[in-house]
């Protein structure tokens, strides 16, 4: 696992308020399905943007930008903060 990984896991526990250890998921699980709430997923964007030092745009703000691990990823990756997996 990459130390890119292993910060949004982190960032996922502190702040997604998920009912499951994320240490369980796999990187394409659904977090909304797993218990992200809209709410937690707002702190878990807030705490990303502070842990990569970014600010999502705009267009990354929607519910399948924060869907899981693998999202996330991409979604940094677009932001050209982590190289594509």
């Amino acid at each position: 696992m990459s130390d890119v990984d292993d910060t949004i896991r982190r960032v996922l526990e502190q702040h997604g308020r998920l009912p499951v250890s994320v240490t369980s998921l796999g990187d394409g699980d659904d977090l909304y399905r797993c218990g992200l709430s809209s709410h937690a997923s707002v702190n878990v964007m807030l705490a990303l943007e502070d842990a990569f030092d970014v600010e999502f745009p705009d267009s990354l703000l929607r519910r399948s930008t924060f869907e899981s691990v693998g999202a996330i990823r991409s979604a940094l990756a677009t932001m050209g903060v982590v190289a594509p997996k």
